[in-house]
């Protein structure tokens, strides 16, 4: 398994592979679930979730506000699949076509706050056009 050192771009702390129960309590619908989770939470409340497979990081570690537009981001993706305009291949394929990003860096988990905004602009804007032509 690869070592990874991260570094919390909030408080420069070290993260720490970690339980998912340590960030969310009884609330973990997976007990073999794993975050990296910065050395200095909850006072520093920045982490992101790891693959079960490699445990390496989904993304880049987030604070509150950053996880909740990647939240935002990703309900504006899935409601493209949802409403049948495109599968969740396609819509990715999609996002990072309009965005311009190797496939490499078009994961929503290693967004910013303005990409995520990006990405909730890009969705809206391909929702209007198809009312329009429908």
């Amino acid at each position: 398994m690869k070592r990874v050192n991260i570094k919390c771009p909030y408080c420069g702390s070290q993260a720490y592979l970690q339980p998912a129960k340590v960030v969310y309590g009884d609330r973990t619908r997976d007990p073999a679930a794993k975050v990296y989770v910065c050395a200095r939470y909850p006072a520093c409340d920045s982490y992101v979730s790891a693959y079960r497979a490699t445990l390496l990081p989904m993304g880049t570690l987030a604070n509150r506000p950053l996880r909740r537009k990647r939240i935002m981001a990703h309900d504006a993706l899935d409601r493209l699949c949802a409403a049948g305009y495109m599968t969740k291949t396609e819509a990715y394929h999609w996002l990072q076509v309009q965005m311009g990003l190797p496939e490499s860096e078009a994961h929503i988990a290693k967004f910013s706050e303005l990409r995520c905004q990006q990405v909730f602009d890009l969705c809206e804007q391909f929702m209007c056009s198809q009312a329009q032509t429908a």
